[in-house]
């Protein structure tokens, strides 16, 4: 029976169904795996199950020569495995994609919602005891249905956002694109990122992290936004200039953020803490139990699909 090292622990159902076809062995920390313990993972097991915060960069394959073959990751995002390096060493990495794709987009529009209608800042006014009942001009916010959202990143969970606006809200959907989309509604492609924040009354970010889109929302950007306009992030964390956005945010240059992702998780800025119109979220995109479930079972089918059927990973990248 092949090994497999689990980094983080699983929800049941996916750990019953590893252990029917490997002998696992699985953290009982959620803290992310040292150099150390990768290094030892990488020789001292076929395959390794890691997730967000294991970063498995250039560094730690440089110091090994693994046993491993592959690299199965649970979520979509693998902006935390250096690929190329992984590759140059012979392991097989994979994502668990589509299994995370509606959640993301739930809590992307849960975060619109919280923002425009200042939810976060209202919740926070009735548990302090000093609500003093309602009024005509009471928290007055943005309201969505109908408004023009800009969306960053027009991939499987982008197109999700952008059904559940167009459908759900009767929101226009514009959106940054090189190269625009075929799709089942009405949606503008943009070529200039600053003309669509311009353009739009909320930019939602749903783009892969890594080099490429590493603060690709700066000053310039935030700065384009028009001032009651809010900024979605469910992507990356470092795909926002964090000490631009709050620059904006106290400035009044944008009307309000909504973050569920952070550039040093879980590291978030005091300052950011401290304000009243950004909403700040725990990385909860797919904090649903069956959602979890699915993507350990999408990264055990391609650690199954390789190692014990000798076939090329579904969901290789």
């Amino acid at each position: 029976m092949k090994s497999l090292f689990i980094s983080r622990p699983m929800p049941a159902d996916v750990e019953a169904e590893a252990r029917k076809h490997f002998d696992v062995t699985m953290r009982d920390s959620n803290a992310p795996m040292s150099q150390a313990e990768m290094v030892q993972a990488l020789e001292g097991y076929d395959a390794i199950l890691p997730t967000l915060g294991d970063q498995f960069s250039a560094e730690v394959f440089a110091q090994t020569t693994p046993r491993a073959v592959m690299l199965a990751n649970f979520g979509v995002g693998y902006n935390h495995i250096d690929v190329a390096a992984a590759q140059a060493k012979g392991l097989i990495v994979s994502n668990t994609p589509g299994a995370v794709t509606d959640a993301t987009a739930d809590t992307a529009m849960t975060l619109m919602l919280m923002s425009a209608r200042r939810a976060g800042e209202a919740e926070r006014l009735v548990r302090s005891g000093q609500w003093e009942g309602w009024h005509p001009t009471q928290m007055l916010g943005m309201h969505l249905t109908g408004k023009k959202v800009g969306i960053v990143g027009m991939g499987r969970i982008g197109q999700a956002i952008a059904r559940r606006c167009h459908f759900g809200f009767g929101m226009t959907v514009a959106y940054f694109t090189r190269s625009p989309k075929d799709l089942e509604f009405d949606a503008t492609p943009y070529d200039d990122l600053h003309a669509l924040a311009a353009a739009v009354d909320v930019l939602v970010l749903a783009v892969p992290g890594g080099a490429e889109t590493r603060n690709l929302i700066d000053a310039a950007v935030l700065g384009a936004m028009q001032p009651h306009a809010h900024l979605v992030n469910i992507s990356r964390g470092d795909v926002v200039d964090e000490d631009a956005l709050i620059a904006a945010l106290q400035n009044g240059t944008i009307g309000g953020a909504g973050l569920d992702v952070y550039a040093r998780e879980p590291q978030v800025p005091a300052a950011l803490v401290a304000l009243d119109n950004v909403v700040l979220l725990p990385h909860l995109g797919t904090a649903a139990l069956d959602v979890r479930t699915d993507m350990g079972l999408m990264a055990l089918r391609n650690l199954k699909a390789v190692l014990i059927d000798g076939k090329d990973a579904p969901n290789a990248v």
